[in-house]
């Protein structure tokens, strides 16, 4: 590869992972409900576990089960384009779930518009659900967000999100399922 393409490929990755760590300040704003157990509490089918038991494939059966794109990030720490990857812009009430084993990780009432294109959070839904892991990638200091069953790459956080945490777990939108919550009527 010459010179001039890997400057450009590596200003091009400089840039995409960058714009994960830039979230928006003014548009970092909490839905109105910021309860995540309530959010759990909504969604009885969903299993909220009290011990996570690590669920361990071969990467033949983990690429099998993802395909391609949910592979490369889940599996090899990759990372979807900006506002490309589904969930970015969801605004329905609901579960996020680690989309390799299906094991709860977010609220909707954690979810904010942090302006990255990446579904942003500010806490998961229950402690322990997600891993926090040093990452030195790339030349910059981050902290990678795996999870806590399957040990898949998630995202990143940061401690730039809104009260009442300051965090903002920016998170793959391909590596997460959404199982909405029923919407109540009034008198139930």
């Amino acid at each position: 590869m010459d010179k001039p393409l890997r400057f450009y490929l590596f200003l091009l990755a400089t840039l995409l992972i960058s714009a994960c760590n830039q979230a928006q300040q003014l548009s970092q704003q909490p839905t109105e409900n910021t309860q995540p157990a309530q959010a759990a509490a909504e969604a009885p089918d969903l299993l909220f576990p009290d011990t996570i038991e690590p669920v361990s494939k071969s990467e033949e059966e983990w690429k099998a089960q993802l395909g391609p794109e949910a592979f490369r990030v889940l599996r090899q720490a990759g990372t979807e384009r900006a506002f490309t990857g589904p969930y970015w812009d969801n605004k329905a009430e609901g579960v996020y779930l680690c989309r390799a084993c299906k094991l709860p990780l977010f609220a909707s009432t954690t979810k904010f518009k942090s302006g990255t294109g990446w579904p942003s959070f500010y806490e998961p839904i229950r402690e322990g659900y997600v891993l926090e892991k040093v990452d030195r990638s790339y030349g910059m200091f981050r902290t990678e967000v795996l999870c806590a069953r399957c040990g898949s790459h998630l995202g990143h956080v940061f401690d730039d999100g809104p009260p009442p945490t300051g965090l903002r777990y920016c998170i793959n939108g391909i590596a997460l399922d959404f199982v909405p919550t029923a919407v109540k009527e009034e008198g139930d």
